[in-house]
């Protein structure tokens, strides 16, 4: 045997397979002698559609009067939606009106547990574990009201019911569903009809009403409950953590080491290109020197005024001196602009090798 309820997916596709939902609108002839539940899914089916109702008086689809979902199927948007009922009535399967709830023994629709008036002690034997079991501690079962109030050792009633589910392949699978009046904590063996103590985690069982968490394995043990959230032991928090910390740092330093080697390789540009200016500077005083010793008289320290057609710049077509030679810094290039001017303010233009040749 299978849990109490099937989840909503497999219910809404066994639905799909099974329920041609009435077509006629309001004012359609209908008759109340087609309505009944589909076969597998046990949704009830009438000719009209989903928000009429068939009107046995007039024998014609009428707007549902009531509602017993908050969100109910088959509504468009900003529709106007037929009332809740209040506190002690119920709206049957007809959505026809609102009814008187009904008392203990009296007939009810198929799993319609709302329909029955709860017992005096409702808070005791009412289901808070939001399993389904009963409402407010009473519930329909074999279509006849009743209280979920048998205690241990005592009969019960038991109604297993074989639900038409549709796997992700598309098969058809049978899921029984079996509910009993026994209190929460119990549940009715099928075979001594006697309400038993729930089996605790990891006990052997053969249905899910048979263990306290309401989840009975494949493997036919009692697991965990269905909800039971997942629980990562502290190693797996400390190990994410400190992968965490290890990346952070790790990506730190690759960004520091990276900027550092950045600077290194521009200060030692810098440097290339100061030192090369300065090696400029001292071989153009160099050449300017020995311009002014060589237009001078020998051996005599006067200085001789240089004409307009005789200049010291002439010397530069020479040779350079020796010892001049050295190499040149990338910096240099990036400095001088293609134009031959250079490209930093307040920085004068250096006399590249060509200037010498």
């Amino acid at each position: 045997m299978r849990g109490l309820f099937l989840p909503f997916a497999l219910l809404y596709l066994g639905a799909s397979h099974y329920v041609e939902a009435g077509t006629l609108s309001k004012g359609s002839n209908c008759s109340v002698s087609s309505q009944r539940l589909n076969l597998g899914t046990y949704q009830f089916y009438s000719e009209c559609d989903s928000v009429t109702y068939c009107d046995a008086g007039t024998g014609m689809c009428e707007l549902k009067r009531c509602r017993k979902d908050m969100f109910p199927f088959g509504y468009v948007d900003d529709s106007e939606l037929p009332p809740m009922c209040p506190s002690g009535k119920f709206c049957p399967d007809e959505e026809d009106q609102c009814l008187d709830l009904l008392p203990v023994d009296s007939p009810c629709q198929f799993n319609r547990d709302d329909q029955c008036q709860p017992p005096p002690n409702r808070a005791t034997l009412k289901d808070t574990n939001g399993l389904g079991r009963n409402v407010n501690g009473a519930l329909c079962l074999r279509n006849t009201c009743m209280w979920a109030n048998a205690t241990s050792g005592q009969a019960c009633t038991v109604e297993n019911t074989v639900f038409a589910v549709f796997g992700s392949d598309g098969h058809e699978y049978p899921d029984i569903v079996s509910r009993d009046n026994c209190q929460i904590g119990l549940y009715c063996d099928s075979n001594t009809q006697v309400c038993v103590d729930t089996k605790s985690y990891d006990a052997s069982c053969s249905g899910n009403k048979e263990c306290s968490s309401f989840n009975c394995l494949p493997s036919g043990a009692c697991g965990l409950r269905t909800d039971t959230p997942a629980r990562v032991d502290k190693w797996v928090y400390a190990v994410v953590g400190g992968c965490g910390l290890v990346g952070v740092v790790g990506t730190i330093y690759m960004l520091l080491t990276l900027h550092k080697k950045e600077r290194n390789a521009a200060r030692q540009q810098r440097v290339q290109y100061w030192e090369e200016q300065n090696w400029l500077r001292n071989g153009f005083l160099s050449m300017q020197e020995a311009a002014h010793t060589s237009l001078g008289p020998s051996g005599s320290d006067m200085r001789v005024p240089m004409s307009a057609s005789s200049s010291c710049y002439d010397d530069l077509h020479k040779p350079a001196v020796q010892g001049l030679s050295r190499p040149v810094s990338g910096l240099r290039y990036t400095a001088v602009s293609n134009e031959g001017t250079d490209s930093l303010p307040g920085t004068p233009r250096v006399m590249t090798e060509k200037s010498w040749s």
